[in-house]
């Protein structure tokens, strides 16, 4: 008896790439059920997969379904008029509103097929509605810069007239009402809000808000440069400055003297986010530099820093020696607190004590006993060290040695059976043994103590989207640094810039130079050898400076040759 068997029915869409050759009956219905399971479109499925090309997908929907095809290169997501429509509904849909009319709203969708999508917008907005096909990709990444860039939120402040509110520049006596207002401004607040979370999402490091006579501007720092995000009307940049201060529990009646504050976002039950927070009054008022503090940038592993594979191997080697000391140098905004805290993170364990003196606490790790220095109240790094040692410790994390006291105390906890970590300000590391020297610590002490030292510096890295192959003359590439012999086969990357990055880089990447104390370094510095002989002498033994370990990260292609003149020019 012969089994009936159900012919399967390709929709619109499906047919229509069939027809065209980009999909086979066979994968085509694969790739419906798939799509199925996974509670997503077929246009989702696809593109997301990689199977069929956005545009390509976009433009055969819109002849099947006779929609009109539109390019969102077009589109500025300032002018997006998303306020119209629920963010809920935006995201679920992935419809999104392009641009009012009257009574008509015109939607982006790169599904035509959801009906019912467009029923619930249609309803919650009360307008006739108008669709365009566009690209997924675009449509999602354009979704998310309109629901949540900063400019939306200047919007949202425009609305509120605020060219017109009472608000007097530089006035230092102001007077309890004005404060009050500034407190319960509810559109000052929702902008505040939206600055710190789009920091987050961002990936800045520092927030920079900065008073001028006739304009107010906001910068993050993101991959170590600054960018400007918003400009809002200088006439309300005491609110803003106040709704800070406010939430860092500052003096807001004081705007003479610097101030320095904590405010503490809570993102979900596993995660929060501290914001430093520290004011200087300039000529036109206050400005306020907020550091972020965000402890999963602790928690990446050692292999994602960007050491090469000897150099991860000395470190890892270091932190596990039961006593000695390891030092990390380099400029503010290095890299080196994080560098540190993924080694505590490797050595967290219940059996070890682990304790850290910082000025201030930048990241805070359960299972580590962390202590802010504070100078005024008498709580130094050394009177810190001090209480460390009469309290069992196994490691000790410095946050910088400044001083002599600090140092001595450093090193004698790191002859006497414990491991010392800590930073100097030093360009490269065999200048940080002769600022030992200089500060007063014997050379004898010196080579008894230290097991490591490391140089860093961060280098942004490039796109992998949009780096393109350059080429550069012979004699060019030789003055730089590389060698005859791999001229043939190297290959060097500069930046382009695509909708994925920012001006051709995301993310950084570390930049190393480790230096162990071999026996003729220790021999070296006994002799009082000055930071030139010493760099020599590391030299010799193969150790890479940070301009050579640079260089490898550019024969790698993971950065370009512009960043690593940046970051390691003396």
């Amino acid at each position: 008896m012969a089994t009936a068997t159900t012919e399967f029915h390709f929709s619109g869409l499906a047919r229509c790439l069939i027809q065209e050759g980009l999909l086979t009956e066979k994968d085509a219905k694969t790739h419906i059920q798939e799509a199925q399971k996974n509670k997503v479109s077929l246009i989702s499925y696809l593109v997301a997969n990689k199977l069929v090309d956005s545009k390509t997908v976009a433009s055969k929907a819109s002849i099947e379904f006779g929609i009109p095809f539109f390019d969102l290169d077009a589109i500025d997501p300032r002018n997006l008029p998303t306020n119209v429509v629920n963010e809920k509904l935006i995201r679920k849909f992935n419809a999104l509103p392009l641009l009012k009319r009257g009574k008509t709203l015109f939607i982006g969708i790169s599904d035509p097929t959801n009906a019912h999508g467009l029923d619930d917008i249609k309803f919650q907005s009360m307008l006739n509605l108008e669709t365009v096909l566009v690209e997924e990709t675009k449509l999602l990444k354009l979704i998310d810069t309109a629901l949540e860039a900063v400019d939306t939120s200047m919007a949202d402040l425009m609305d509120t007239d605020l060219d017109n509110l009472n608000v007097q520049g530089g006035d230092e006596d102001l007077a309890k009402n004005d404060v009050n207002t500034e407190i319960d401004d509810a559109p000052i607040v929702r902008f505040v809000n939206k600055i710190l979370l789009d920091a987050i999402k961002k990936g800045a490091s520092d927030i920079h808000l900065e008073p001028y006579e006739k304009n107010f501007r906001i910068r993050f720092r993101s991959d170590g440069i600054l960018h400007q995000i918003a400009s809002p009307p200088a006439n309300i940049a005491n609110r803003i400055t106040s709704r800070i201060k406010v939430m860092s529990k500052m003096d807001i009646a004081e705007r003479r003297v610097p101030q320095d504050g904590r405010i503490k976002m809570i993102l979900s039950k596993t995660r929060a986010i501290d914001f430093r927070v520290n004011t200087c009054p300039t000529l036109f008022g206050e400005k306020v530099v907020l550091r972020i503090l965000d402890p999963t940038s602790a928690q990446l592993g050692i292999e994602k820093l960007g050491f090469e594979e000897n150099q991860q191997k000395l470190f890892l080697e270091a932190i596990h020696k039961p006593y000695g000391m390891v030092l990390v140098t380099g400029p503010t905004g290095s890299g080196k607190t994080v560098t540190l805290y993924t080694g505590l993170n490797i050595l967290n364990k219940i059996e070890r004590n682990i304790s850290t003196a910082e000025d201030p606490v930048e990241i805070t790790v359960e299972g580590i006993n962390q202590v802010n220095v504070n100078i005024k109240s008498g709580l130094t790094f050394a009177n810190a060290l001090r209480a460390f040692l009469r309290q069992d410790p196994d490691i000790i994390m410095v946050g910088e040695i400044r001083d002599l006291e600090t140092a001595e105390i450093a090193v004698k906890a790191a002859q006497t059976g414990h491991l010392v970590l800590s930073t100097l300000h030093t360009n490269d590391a065999p200048q940080t043994l002769n600022r030992l020297m200089q500060m007063g610590i014997a050379p004898f002490n010196i080579v008894s103590a230290v097991n490591l030292i490391m140089a860093q510096r961060l280098a942004r890295r490039l796109c992998e989207h949009c780096k393109t192959q350059i080429t550069l003359p012979e004699h060019a590439l030789l003055s730089i640094g590389f060698v005859e012999e791999e001229l043939k086969n190297l290959k060097i990357y500069g930046p382009v810039g695509c909708e994925l990055c920012t001006n051709g880089y995301k993310g950084r990447v570390g930049i190393y130079q480790v230096m162990t104390l071999s026996e003729q370094m220790r021999s070296l510095i006994l002799e009082g050898g000055n930071a030139m002989q010493l760099a020599e002498q590391a030299k010799s033994e193969g150790i890479n400076d940070l301009r050579a370990s640079g260089l490898n990260k550019v024969r790698m292609g993971v950065t370009s040759l512009e960043e690593i003149d940046r970051v390691t020019k003396e």
